[in-house]
């Protein structure tokens, strides 16, 4: 996972293949790609809702990036501590949160994680580890730290996780975590998914270099590059780094390369703004779409057919529309539990 070739990605036809299954890996596999199909169904109703009118608020999918939280989530306990930032319906989902309070925590509903006070991009459910989301760049960061500092003293073996972009890096309390994460000895698991855009500005216009796991090598924390596009490397660098710090205490980052096929908010696709961004890119980047990769791999493999793969699709849908009715059929908040929802009785 440490041979990844960064600059190998404007290059179109590497990291194209289908994934490379084996005895031991394919059933696995299989299960990854139930969940990413999930999670890209979900992400899709979600933006057909929002261009409908049914969301209000802005909503950031991660359409393209599903393999990084699904093979993340699979070395993750309920007792862990993961944050998230203002994408992060596909971190959550690979959780398993409920569906029917995630879709009535967008469409603003009084059943929904947050009550419907938070929208898309204020999402909890600590029932599943997962601490919240913010839309403040890098915002959950410290926090994330200041969670496993906790674990340390008490000597827990939960770890703490932060989930973060490559625009993210560019705010110095990312550098102060890392610092302080080092010599504290923190077991924190940073991810950052370098999909190379923050918002409309590509990486190469905001840094000098298009790897951003060199600042962890600037604070010596174990890092490592990963193909973000493909689920079963995600998974197996996941699973090394969090037993290391589980047993460690030290922290480790990921740099997780991936792309979304999504604009930066709703369901635009912004192939029009950005100096970096096109169509051919777009062409590029979905011939290396996680799903597709590892669709071909399982079919190449054996384990599944293409028919198999349409079942999938069927079952996956039924289970997201049931949810999603359930949800719109929901009660809204009442204008007397407002207050009682955004402040503390304590």
């Amino acid at each position: 996972m440490n041979d990844f070739n960064l600059n190998a990605w404007s290059i179109n036809e590497n990291f194209t293949d289908p994934i490379k299954v084996n005895e031991n890996s394919s059933l696995l596999a299989k299960n990854y790609l139930k969940k990413m199909i999930y999670i890209r169904a979900v992400e899709q109703k979600v933006a057909d809702l929002r261009r409908d009118g049914l969301i209000g608020g802005p909503v950031h999918l991660c359409i393209g990036q599903e393999a990084v939280p699904v093979g993340i989530s699979s070395s993750l306990h309920k007792t862990d501590s993961i944050y998230g930032a203002h994408r992060s319906h596909g971190h959550l989902l690979a959780l398993d949160t409920d569906l029917r309070k995630f879709f009535a925590e967008l469409l603003g509903k009084s059943t929904g994680l947050s009550k419907g006070m938070g929208g898309s991009m204020h999402l909890i459910d600590k029932s599943v580890g997962f601490q919240g989301s913010v839309p403040i760049v890098a915002g959950t960061v410290s926090l994330a730290v200041g969670n496993g500092l906790a674990f340390k003293i008490k000597k827990s073996k939960n770890i703490s996780l932060a989930y973060l972009g490559d625009g993210a890096v560019e705010e110095g309390v990312v550098h102060e975590a890392l610092n302080f994460a080092k010599v504290h000895k923190i077991p924190i698991l940073f991810v950052v998914e370098n999909n190379f855009f923050s918002s409309h500005l590509h990486i190469s216009l905001r840094q000098s270099y298009s790897s951003v796991s060199r600042f962890a090598n600037a604070h010596g924390i174990e890092s490592a590059i990963v193909d973000g596009n493909n689920v079963i490397d995600m998974s197996q660098a996941a699973e090394q780094m969090i037993s290391n710090i589980r047993e460690t205490s030290e922290p480790a980052f990921i740099e997780a390369i991936t792309y979304r096929l999504i604009g930066h908010v709703d369901w635009r696709v912004d192939i029009d703004v950005g100096v970096e961004r096109s169509e051919k890119d777009l062409r590029v980047w979905k011939q290396r779409d996680p799903i597709k990769r590892l669709k071909e791999g399982l079919i190449k493999f054996g384990t599944i057919t293409d028919k198999d793969y349409q079942i999938m699709l069927s079952k996956t849908d039924v289970v997201i529309q049931k949810a999603l009715n359930q949800a719109i059929e929901d009660r809204e908040p009442t204008s007397d539990t407002t207050l009682d929802v955004v402040f503390s009785k304590g």
